[in-house]
C-alpha cells in the first residue's frame, strides 16, 4: 500500500462507511432493565452492567492512551462516574454512547496533561484481539524487494509520527473513527459536539497526515 492509498483510505472513511453497531442505537430492553434496577440501588444489577461493558471500556482506554496503567485508572474512574451519575441517565440515547462519552472525556483530560509518548506501540486492541495498525505495510514472503521493504519501514515511521503529532481531540476522533469503527454522528455525541464538527476534526487530522507523509503521498 502506498502513502497516497493510506490517505485515500482515510478520506474514504468519511463517506458513509457503516460503523459497528449499537453505539448510536437506543437502549435495548435487557440493558434498560439493568439500568433501572441499578438506579433503584440494586448492586447486583450495577455489577452486571459493569461486566457487560468492562472490556470495551478498557480496550478503548488502552487504544487511546497506550498505557496499561493509565487505561486501568481510566477504567476505574469511568465506572465510578457511572455509579455516581447513573441516576441522571434518561434513556434518550444509547447507554454505550453515554458510557463512551465519560471514557473519552477522561482520556482527553489525560492526553492534555501529557505529551503522547513517541515510543508507544502501534498495536491496538479490538474485539477480535490485538492487531498492528501497520500490518498492512508489511511485505509478505521472504523474497520481498529490499528497497520496497525499506520504503515500507520509512512509511510506517512517518504514519506513526503523524498520529503522534495530532492534537488530543484529533487523535480521539481519528481513533474512534478508524479503530473503533464508530460513525461520526456517534463520535460527535460522545465528544459533546456535532457530527459536522467531528467530520471537520477528522479532516484536519487527515490533512496533517498528508503534510507529514510528504513524499510518500
Amino acid at each position: 500500500m502506498t502513502g497516497s492509498e493510506v490517505v485515500n483510505k482515510l478520506d474514504a472513511g468519511d463517506m458513509g462507511q457503516e460503523a459497528a453497531g449499537a453505539v448510536g442505537a437506543r437502549v435495548g430492553p435487557q440493558v434498560e432493565s439493568l439500568i433501572r434496577a441499578a438506579q433503584r440501588g440494586d448492586a447486583d444489577a450495577f455489577e452486571q452492567l459493569v461486566r457487560a461493558y468492562d472490556q470495551s471500556v478498557l480496550r478503548l482506554a488502552m487504544n487511546l492512551l497506550r498505557s496499561p496503567e493509565d487505561a486501568r485508572d481510566v477504567y476505574q474512574e469511568a465506572f465510578l462516574r457511572v455509579y455516581r451519575n447513573l441516576h441522571a441517565f434518561r434513556f434518550d440515547c444509547s447507554f454505550h454512547t453515554w458510557l463512551y462519552r465519560i471514557v473519552t472525556n477522561i482520556c482527553l483530560d489525560q492526553l492534555r496533561k501529557r505529551k503522547v509518548r513517541k515510543e508507544e506501540s502501534a498495536v491496538v486492541e479490538t474485539a477480535d484481539g490485538p492487531i498492528d495498525r501497520m500490518d498492512s505495510f508489511e511485505e509478505e514472503g521472504v523474497d520481498s524487494n529490499p528497497e520496497r521493504t525499506m520504503w515500507n519501514r520509512q512509511l510506517k515511521g512517518k504514519i506513526e509520527s503523524a498520529i503522534d503529532d495530532l492534537t488530543p481531540r484529533e487523535r480521539m476522533v481519528f481513533e474512534l473513527r478508524h479503530y473503533q469503527g464508530l460513525r461520526l454522528r456517534a463520535i460527535g455525541e460522545m465528544l459533546g459536539t456535532s457530527e459536522e464538527a467531528a467530520k471537520n476534526c477528522l479532516f484536519r487530522a487527515t490533512q496533517k497526515m498528508r503534510s507529514v507523509l510528504g513524499e510518500f503521498v
